[in-house]
């Protein structure tokens, strides 16, 4: 049974979508007849679509042509051709050549000047494709859309063509320029390969921030010169007692190298001055008290504390922002500073007074969780948002009174954007203190008008954390986050006015024979019409 549903869906998969199909070649039959998917049928939904015209055919002698040579389009094309090639059996030739047929990559030129550092234009015309943006970044989402548009990536074993394109032009740039998902690497350590592994996932929609939550409670995940033990104690241990783990500089160094390949910049994480055992258990001089905790292997959250007074608190947090900022070549260093219940209000405002402008003199630009806005944040401070409907009304007046006086926003209401939560009692992962969300819960809301009396304009973007307290492998990673994921991502880019749950519901639908194909592990909610459901 397994076998035939499998076969099922590879099967299904070129011809997934709504809408009518292109007309089959005169000769073609059965096997080698494919379906165009309309250009409407992607995720993130693209702000833009004019269909018409012929469908583009796409055969055994179709170049990748890259105007120009660019090095980065050069190397944007390679990937997509290493992507075609195995599920088409085509060779995709990448050619700097001029010519009149074939997938072309244009960066720059005319047209272009109106589509930010993201956007792009597809247009399917005759025998090419064309996708043409004025930056890099916007070259790859086009490659993303264009994926969805053609056979199933990775599919094991070519199957025949032809392959087309459906006719029309898209033209699409984001919403928010913020548009993230969190990875919990303390609670459960992941590794290198299984933090690739999500990256390449979040890249397939758009998601242009890794957020890595480095320190907790139960590990400490990057190591210091400064600190080692950090690292080498800190980090010896997980949730459950497992043996945890940390990264080198050069594990981390290798992750954002290829966050940034795929056009993704990691935003790194120390929380304090809570959720912070792992530190005080590395250093007995972290601890007002001067004694040292045992590791913390538990899911309580709150207790612990960096102590405020001493000045070695500060010459830790200076060694400790200054190595990672370091190591970090995008703008943003995230301090964390929720749950502090063991800090008094009073030490918690000078602990964050102290600490935001350490941030800026290694040239980051500060991120917390919104309790920072109980302190005083500074001009060019983000809050993340991270309350649900239970939140009560002086916390979320308080996040909106800091909005209108200029902190910025990241929306990550926890009873919507939380990819730990539970879909539903019967979920075997996952918590629920922020009761159940499911697909169409986590997808039906608008950031622009969440919290009442924050500005629209004040909303950088969302993000999608993933906190792993039950969560100790990569399919554990994927179950929770697929679905839901995708939704999360077409909210942070997509037009506010394209939103529209019952025609979502059936381009994520669409989605399942791809996430097969490539061996996600997803939850296959009865929110959604799968295929063969």
């Amino acid at each position: 049974m397994r076998r035939r549903r499998l076969l099922f869906s590879l099967l299904l998969v070129a011809a997934v979508g709504l809408g009518t199909a292109a007309v089959p070649p005169q000769g073609a039959t059965g096997a080698t007849a494919r379906a165009a998917t309309p250009l409407d049928q992607v995720i993130p939904a693209p702000a833009s679509v004019h269909g018409g015209g012929d469908a583009v055919t796409l055969g055994a002698h179709t170049p990748i042509r890259v105007p120009g040579g660019s090095g980065e389009a050069r190397k944007i094309a390679g990937r997509l051709a290493g992507l075609l090639r195995p599920a088409t059996g085509y060779g995709f030739p990448v050619t700097t050549k001029d010519g009149r047929d074939g997938i072309v990559l244009r960066l720059g030129g005319s047209g272009t000047g109106g589509l930010g550092a993201e956007g792009y234009r597809l247009t399917s015309a005759g025998r090419t494709v064309t996708l043409s943006a004025a930056r890099p970044a916007g070259l790859f989402h086009g490659v993303q859309t264009l994926r969805q548009l053609l056979p199933v990536d990775g599919q094991r074993g070519a199957r025949r063509g032809p392959w087309r394109i459906a006719g029309g032009t898209i033209t699409d740039a984001p919403r928010y320029a913020y548009r993230g998902a969190m990875l919990d690497v303390s609670r459960h350590f992941f590794t290198v390969a299984q933090v690739k592994r999500y990256i390449d996932q979040l890249a397939m929609y758009k998601i242009n921030k890794l957020h890595l939550h480095l320190s907790d409670d139960q590990g400490w995940r990057i190591a210091l010169k400064s600190w080692p033990r950090l690292a080498t104690y800190g980090g010896s241990t997980q949730v459950g007692g497992g043996p945890g783990g940390y990264y080198s500089k050069d594990d981390y160094r290798e992750i954002v190298r290829y966050a940034a390949d795929r056009y993704l910049t990691v935003v790194p994480e120390i929380d304090m001055p809570g959720h912070t055992n792992a530190a005080l258990a590395s250093y007995a001089e972290l601890n007002c008290n001067g004694q040292a905790p045992p590791l913390y292997t538990g899911t309580k959250v709150g207790f612990s504390s960096l102590c405020v007074p001493k000045q070695v608190t500060y010459d830790f947090v200076d060694d400790v922002i200054r190595e990672l900022a370091a190591l970090t070549p995008g703008r943003y260093l995230h301090i964390g500073g929720d749950e502090a219940h063991s800090t008094s209000h009073a030490d918690y405002v000078a602990f964050m007074d102290k600490v935001q402008p350490v941030v800026a003199k290694y040239g980051k630009t500060v991120i917390g969780w919104h309790q920072l806005t109980g302190a005083h944040p500074v001009k060019g401070a983000v809050a993340q948002y991270w309350g649900y409907d239970k939140t009560g009304t002086a916390e979320r007046t308080q996040v909106a009174d800091a909005a209108r006086n200029g902190t910025r926003l990241i929306l990550s209401p926890a009873d919507r954007a939380y990819l730990d939560m539970k879909y539903d009692r019967n979920t075997p992962l996952g918590l629920s203190w922020a009761g159940y969300v499911d697909v169409k819960r986590s997808y039906d809301w608008d950031p622009g008008r969440y919290l009442d009396g924050a500005p629209a304009g004040s909303v950088l973007g969302v993000e999608a954390p993933l906190w792993t307290e039950t969560l100790s492998t990569t399919a554990h990673i994927e179950y929770m986050a697929f679905p839901r994921l995708p939704g999360i991502a077409e909210l942070g880019w997509s037009p506010a006015d394209s939103h529209d749950w019952d025609g979502y519901k059936v381009r994520l639908a669409a989605q399942g024979p791809r996430w097969d194909a490539l061996g996600i592990n997803y939850y296959r909610s009865p929110d959604v019409p799968w295929p063969g459901k």
